[in-house]
């Protein structure tokens, strides 16, 4: 839109059906609304109203919120289902408060999808061949993506911790500082645009799949998450540093109603390939202190900051709705008082597989869940899943490398 007609608050409407987009294209034509598809309004969120820092040519962005003619917000947009929880909790005179850590691979440029990606080639002409997990030098290695990255998402409002080298090769993460939900699903989303955008422009890829590389790590989406009161009090700790049972509950509620929700946490066919025991990659919903074996972590902390890590999410999910539902599943643990398993202080891999451990098992899993209507919509429910089961008969439509060099010969 011309700089002009934005400032002067010119109107913005796409179709609905835009909104139920499958990432192949295709559209789910599920009646969740009118065959004739009326349009949605695009509302700007003006605090979000950036200059674009990789751009060419001046250009600014607006995150918009999708609101039908009625004025009501659309029920299978994202952005409106976290809106939708936060109310929730504002209701109460309780505020979430979260912080995500994302990691994600630097490849060198793909243009074969049938080829695996490649660590990249860095500024001493040699791409990495072996793990520099936490080590600063691949981050000075590729120093000119860095730079410009680190400046690009200063100057749009996202507000980075700390940045390390993971695992992975060439796999790095980024914890973004913990505030307010919305802001913080934004920055996420952001984050991810802004990191492909500027790989490309120093011939590299960002790549956000939960399992990109065979043999290597997945990269995650960790959500850190507490909430406080009218006061500012954390709820989840007492001034002695001891746990409130509220705090409980919450680790209750998530501990239930999770497992319905793992499609919005691993919504992709690859998602599920990041969860293997042993990897640090979470195959339940155990609990403990300072346990990175467990689905959910409590870190040691002061009261102030006592807070739980949920560790589901693959760094493919969508920002909003994986806070969404993490956020509504803590709350509805609350209300409904709900008690948590014992902690886990040893290995939580011997532990029972109590998540879906398939895509179609979590697909199949949230269609049929009341659970998950209740807590983010029946429509949004409905819409997500349709979209979801028109991606994965795409991906049962293509052959792959797997099945040619193993079926081939054989059958």
């Amino acid at each position: 839109m011309p700089a002009r007609s934005f400032a002067q608050g010119a109107e913005l409407r796409i179709a609905q059906a835009i909104s139920m987009q499958a990432i192949t294209g295709e559209y789910s034509y599920d009646p969740i609304f009118p065959d004739a598809d009326p349009d949605l309004l695009l509302v700007p969120d003006y605090s979000t109203l950036k200059m674009i820092p990789w751009s060419t040519v001046p250009r600014a962005f607006a995150i918009h919120d999708c609101v039908l003619l009625d004025g009501n917000l659309c029920p299978f947009a994202p952005r409106s289902i976290l809106k939708n929880v936060l109310a929730r909790y504002q209701a109460l005179g309780l505020t979430p408060v979260v912080a995500p850590e994302i990691e994600f691979y630097l490849t060198e440029a793909n243009t074969d999808p049938r080829a695996p990606y490649q660590a990249p080639i860095s500024k001493s002409g040699r791409a990495e061949n072996g793990q520099s997990a936490f080590s600063m030098n691949m981050l000075n290695e590729l120093a000119p993506f860095w730079d410009e990255f680190n400046a690009a998402i200063d100057a749009i409002g996202i507000k980075g911790d700390t940045w390390i080298h993971e695992m992975g090769l060439s796999q790095y993460e980024i914890n973004l500082v913990h505030g307010d939900p919305l802001a913080l699903a934004d920055q996420a989303f952001m984050f991810k645009y802004a990191a492909k955008e500027i790989a490309i422009k120093h011939g590299l890829n960002a790549i956000f799949m939960a399992k990109p590389i065979a043999g290597q790590p997945g990269s995650s989406m960790h959500l850190h998450q507490s909430v406080v009161d009218d006061k500012g009090n954390n709820i989840f700790s007492h001034a002695d540093g001891s746990d409130t049972e509220r705090f409980h509950h919450y680790i209750g509620g998530l501990q239930k109603y999770l497992p319905d929700l793992m499609l919005l946490f691993a919504p992709n066919i690859n998602s599920f390939r990041r969860y293997i025991s042993g990897s640090q990659a979470p195959i339940n919903l155990s609990w403990g202190v300072d346990n990175r074996t467990t689905g959910l972590r409590v870190p040691l902390s002061a009261p102030v900051a006592r807070r739980v890590e949920n560790r589901i999410a693959g760094a493919d999910a969508n920002p909003y709705l994986m806070i969404a539902a993490s956020l509504a599943a803590g709350l509805a643990g609350m209300e409904d008082k709900l008690s948590p398993s014992a902690p886990e202080t040893g290995s939580a891999y011997e532990s029972s597989h109590d998540l879906a451990q398939t895509f179609l098992a979590a697909l199949t899993q949230m269609r049929q869940s009341d659970s998950a209507r209740r807590l983010l919509g029946d429509d949004f429910v409905t819409g997500f899943v349709s979209v979801k089961e028109i991606e994965f008969q795409s991906y049962l439509s293509e052959i792959g490398a797997w099945e040619r060099r193993f079926l081939g010969p054989q059958c």
